[in-house]
């Protein structure tokens, strides 16, 4: 951001946060997705049966898990890259 104006840098700044939002919104999207067509499947009651609900459960946590480990992953190969004098992204 070095060499922007403010006003520039308000925009970037503007621009990222809007993205990372959609990211997010899309990410959660698919995590809802994915564990209701994985577990969901009696809909004659308003509310999840048991089983439902564990498997439901289950299945946010293991979308959790594989993202956190993801993001841990991420910022290893990053701080590696830059001890090295890689920058990232090239």
């Amino acid at each position: 951001m070095d060499g922007l104006n403010a006003s520039e840098q308000r925009e970037l700044q503007s621009r990222l946060e809007k993205k990372q939002m959609k990211e997010f919104m899309t990410m959660y999207s698919n995590l809802v997705q994915t564990c209701f067509d994985g577990c969901v499947n009696d809909f004659t009651t308003k509310s999840l049966n048991s089983k439902e609900g564990g498997c439901v459960m289950r299945c946010v946590d293991k979308h959790m898990k594989g993202a956190e480990r993801l993001g841990q992953r991420f910022q290893e190969q990053n701080a590696a890259m830059m001890q090295s004098g890689q920058m990232p992204g090239r």
